[in-house]
């Protein structure tokens, strides 16, 4: 029977059961009571993890003339976000419920409670995000510092620097990969939002007159990048700002939003933020941050386009685009459809019998070679349909079985994870089959 999903009201409770059944996702200090909106990821949760970064840095970095990568500090110097704007500006308002004591954002609970259901708060007030830190031996105002809620400005800062070393010719851009804090008071939706988060971001730069036309390609490469990734266009849109959504410095603002199972939510932003950023950091720094155009005779400070997304968001959606369930004689089967560059692993081997040293060994050896190439796992802890069961439900591209008469002809089935057919493949070309297959 064809793949379907189950309807999206027991669909996020069956992506979290999976994700920490099979080792995806875990509560952090889960044997504490844990703590809210923070989470660990197991053994196939960084692999995971790492094949979405790493793809998005093949795709923004290694693949384009025109970007080179930065790995900037979390702790930075506090004026960084006096120019930002982080430290005056970067609040969530809040409220309480007067009846059950509850703290909500205005704009989250739409003038009535969602625990009581009362319609009686106190006054909204302003509470930074930004979790404040001390530098020193001794707490104080001087040694005060943030972790960063975002990584764009450890960017900004470095502009000069970028330019001394690369010698870069307008436009191109800055990646960058890292960890931000955000204290948000209302996280959740599993790891939609988080305390501890990881960004994807890109500050591009470029000329005014070449801004609008740069802003609307970066929205058209990084739908295409999730779409590339194995997303369904459908459960895929571009929802562009309102006039009232826009930051003051911005001229424009894009969303690519998944439906996720609680509803279309932000995966990506991508922004036009026009020459704010470099002029805030001139400002509070005294640095001349303009770009200096030889060519033209000219300095000025460039546009800036800045795609960001973030990680656990992109992981999230990557999950619940891939989960699918079917029935198969009679039973259901759970599968993750990752895409090539995605799956975890790529590659399972399984000898059909754990006692048959010989079947042992030659598996370990076939195991031995492929994990040169290929990220592979060694299985024989249950039967053979149950281990095929297990290696559909964490997204294996292929199951590679080892029977008694692999000893004798030294052939073994490679079974296909989207298909489920097997095929016989000699051992001396196993590698390359498998190879040629993941291209």
């Amino acid at each position: 029977m064809p793949a379907e999903n189950p309807s999206n009201s027991d669909l996020m409770e069956k992506i979290v059961s999976l994700c920490k059944r099979r080792g995806f996702i875990f509560q952090s200090s889960e044997i504490y009571g844990g703590l809210a909106s923070t989470w660990d990821y197991g053994p196939l949760g960084a692999e995971l993890k790492r094949n979405v970064k790493d793809a998005w840095w093949k795709a923004v970095v290694h693949n384009r003339d025109d970007m080179v990568g930065l790995d900037a500090s979390i702790l930075m110097h506090p004026k960084t976000w006096d120019a930002s704007g982080h430290t005056k500006n970067f609040n969530d308002v809040l409220v309480d419920c007067k009846k059950c004591k509850n703290r909500f954002r205005v704009d989250h609970i739409k003038g009535v409670c969602p625990v009581c259901k009362s319609k009686d708060f106190t006054e909204g007030r302003a509470f930074n995000l930004m979790f404040k830190t001390h530098i020193g031996a001794v707490e104080d105002d001087k040694g005060l510092a943030y972790l960063r809620p975002e990584t764009a400005q450890g960017i900004f800062v470095n502009f000069n620097n970028v330019m001394d070393a690369t010698h870069r010719r307008l436009p191109f851009g800055i990646a960058q990969i890292g960890k931000s804090f955000r204290n948000e008071v209302t996280a959740g939706n599993f790891t939609f939002r988080m305390r501890e988060f990881e960004q994807m971001e890109i500050e591009y730069f470029t000329t005014p007159e070449a801004s609008d036309e740069c802003y609307k390609k970066w929205i058209e490469e990084r739908f295409a990048w999730y779409v590339n990734l194995g997303i369904r266009k459908d459960n895929l849109k571009i929802r562009e700002h309102g006039n009232d959504e826009l930051a003051h410095y911005a001229k424009g603002c894009s969303d690519i939003e998944y439906n996720f199972p609680f509803g279309w939510s932000e995966l990506e932003g991508i922004a036009n933020r026009t020459d704010f950023d470099l002029k805030q950091h001139a400002q509070f720094s005294g640095a001349d941050l303009r770009f200096n155009d030889q060519l033209e005779n000219k300095k000025f400070y460039p546009y800036v386009i800045e795609p960001s997304g973030g990680v656990d968001r992109g992981m999230l959606a990557f999950l619940v685009d891939a989960y699918h369930e079917e029935e198969v004689e009679g039973r259901q089967r759970v599968v993750l459809r990752f895409s090539k560059q995605l799956a975890p692993v790529k590659v399972a081997i399984l000898p059909l019998l754990k006692k048959n040293d010989d079947l042992v060994i030659l598996a370990k050896n076939i195991k031995k070679d492929l994990q040169k190439d290929l990220v592979c796992v060694y299985d024989d802890t249950a039967a053979i349909g149950k281990l095929y069961r297990r290696q559909d439900e964490i997204g294996t591209f292929f199951c590679v079985t080892v029977d008694v008469q692999s000893l004798e002809d030294r052939h073994v089935t490679v079974r296909d994870r989207d298909t489920m057919k097997q095929e016989r493949i000699s051992v001396d070309n196993l590698k390359k089959y498998i190879i040629e297959k993941l291209k």
